[in-house]
């Protein structure tokens, strides 16, 4: 069909949100996430303890899950949230898929890293079906992960360290690009200088458990948001989804 100056649309109609949280072990990702409206579990690990959350069985293959997707965008439900968890143990099943299809022993067998090249096909696949749920269904999807700490090779300054998504940089570029959010989770940590003698002193972390969101990338982490949230939201054990969500106009349409 020809495009023509009348399909231009005037006002904006937000969309639900592509997230993607991710932060330290035991940070309680997943209780967060379960805040959401309505939401169901994609898991590709075991991680939701005794949370009374609706859950896919554990996917063992990359075909679970996107058996999982297709029957969210087929059969009539509910859901109005997909949380996976996680995408650090979503990749290995990528892996596994991206050699069973070339007939690979391994991901490196290839060399010089054209098998995660290969296995970016598979990523995107898997990107293609979350869109669509979002896009075609309306749900809001929650994409959670594990973060690493890794040596930032900065055109401006000295290599420094930051903490980073826990999977391979093509993947985990791919994921960020197609994320409308991407929240890093961490406990606030402050730092105090105590002598030592002979004239030195030694910083020492301090911290009382305060967890935090961070919204915007800093030297010492990734992140990013549409939706220009201010750079750190509280992140308490009970209510964390409701402070996050009032930042997010999906979730506010409507409201005075």
């Amino acid at each position: 069909m020809a495009v023509s100056l009348k399909s231009l649309q005037r006002g904006a109609v937000a969309k639900a949100p592509r997230m993607l949280i991710y932060g330290v072990a035991g940070i309680g990702k997943t209780t967060l996430a379960a805040g959401a409206p309505a939401p169901v579990v994609l898991q590709t690990e075991d991680g939701l303890g005794t949370l009374d959350v609706p859950a896919f069985p554990l996917a063992k293959t990359f075909g679970d899950v996107m058996d999982a997707l297709q029957s969210l965008a087929t059969e009539g439900h509910e859901f109005k949230t997909l949380i996976v968890d996680s995408l650090d143990w979503l990749e290995p099943l990528i892996y596994a898929h991206t050699c069973a299809a070339n007939k690979w022993g391994s991901i490196e067998d290839p060399g010089y890293g054209k098998g995660y090249v290969a296995a970016l096909a598979f990523w995107r696949d898997y990107i293609a079906g979350i869109n669509y749920l979002r896009d075609e269904v309306g749900m809001t999807i929650v994409q959670l992960a594990h973060s690493q700490i890794r040596r930032f090779e900065s055109p401006e300054s000295e290599p420094y360290d930051r903490y980073e998504l826990k999977l391979q940089k093509h993947a985990a570029s791919l994921a960020m690009e197609h994320s409308d959010c991407v929240l890093f989770a961490n406990y606030r940590v402050g730092v105090t200088k105590s002598q030592a003698g002979f004239n030195k002193s030694v910083a020492r972390a301090i911290g009382s458990g305060e967890r935090v969101i961070n919204t915007n990338e800093r030297p010492a982490w990734l992140a990013k948001n549409r939706y220009a949230m201010p750079d750190q939201i509280p992140m308490p054990r009970e209510g964390a989804w409701s402070l996050l969500a009032q930042h997010i106009p999906f979730f506010n349409q409507g409201k005075e």
